[in-house]
């Protein structure tokens, strides 16, 4: 009797929260999901910037303008397509994604459903163009090629003294992900140009950070270079702990990073990436269409440094160079 009276409370409350949900739908109040590939402060700005955007728009959960459904997969595949079949099931108005895990896997599991990436590469670097050269149809919101890393590393060569009469700079890449393989490949350039000598080691996943960043330690390094991947953001203080005991500067292409610690950076601003593709998705729900709407590239890049990092290093900045205290 207990285990039948459980059941149907069960049931009744299922059908309460469905029927809440129709009621919000039938109401015309948009529902948006939005999906992080993992946890991380520094990627968390994204969606504050998103819902910033929204808000600013007329787009809000506390005026019952909106409906926000945010998830998280925890750096786990599987769960990561669970919850784009949840919004598909809840038919959301758009998806929001964050990093270029989720974004790949909001675009190949929802065809008919428009996709705001943040936190992602354009599509020709995440291969996601067809063979006449356009990107998926449901594809829009803010991404990033990989010209600024240009500036980026070679901040570091005017920054650190060598040990040695040759500058080596060290990094790691996912070489599973192909936004992390590409920059790798495009660092590799700019340091055989500049006559620097890089020593990069791949890895499969963040667990993998610190035996993997402990080695390249061994190598005699004069700075490290914190490449634009999951993986890198994932394992982010790990790598910034073995890199202090050594006496090791890390530099990067993020101004999030910078904040966690880095040296300094010339990049994205995060909040910001968010909010730009906020506005674009705000722009859809008024408006109903995406016809005039494509991948955009990401206009907020800052020259950021970290004022007690520097201060360790004994480096100065000019007055080009924003401060940004640590968290």
């Amino acid at each position: 009797m207990i285990k039948r009276c459980c059941a149907l409370m069960a049931v009744c409350l299922s059908a309460y929260l469905w029927g809440c949900e129709q009621q919000k739908e039938q109401g015309g109040v948009p529902v948006v999901g939005f999906v992080e590939a993992f946890e991380d402060a520094t990627i968390a700005q994204a969606y504050e910037g998103f819902v910033k955007a929204l808000r600013d728009s007329g787009y809000s959960e506390s005026d019952t303008t909106m409906e926000i459904i945010r998830r998280n997969a925890q750096g786990d595949a599987a769960t990561l397509n669970q919850i784009i079949s949840y919004f598909n099931s809840r038919k959301v108005a758009l998806i929001g994604t964050s990093t270029t895990l989720a974004t790949i896997a909001a675009v190949q599991r929802s065809e008919d459903i428009p996709v705001f990436q943040t936190v992602t590469a354009m599509p020709d670097i995440l291969g996601l163009l067809a063979a006449d050269g356009e990107a998926p149809q449901n594809l829009f919101g803010v991404g990033e090629n990989l010209a600024y890393i240009d500036t980026s590393f070679t901040l570091i060569a005017e920054m650190v003294k060598p040990k040695s009469a040759q500058l080596t700079v060290g990094m790691i890449y996912n070489q599973s992900e192909p936004q992390s393989v590409e920059a790798y490949e495009r660092i590799a350039g700019i340091a055989d140009s500049m006559n620097t000598h890089l020593v990069a080691l791949p890895l499969n996943s963040s667990a993998e950070a610190q035996l993997v960043v402990r080695s390249l330690l061994t190598k005699n390094i004069d700075a490290f270079f914190a490449n634009p991947d999951n993986t890198v953001f994932a394992a982010f203080e790990t790598i910034l702990k073995n890199c202090n005991d050594k006496g090791v500067p890390v530099f990067t292409s993020e101004s999030g990073l910078v904040m966690r610690g880095a040296v300094a950076a010339f990049g994205a601003d995060i909040y910001h990436w968010g909010y730009q593709s906020g506005l674009q998705a705000a722009g859809y729900l008024k408006s109903g269409s995406t016809d005039s709407l494509e991948v955009e590239m990401l206009h907020v890049r800052k020259r950021v440094y970290n004022p007690e990092a520097a201060e360790r290093f004994g480096y100065v900045f000019p007055d080009t160079f924003d401060a940004i205290t640590s968290k």
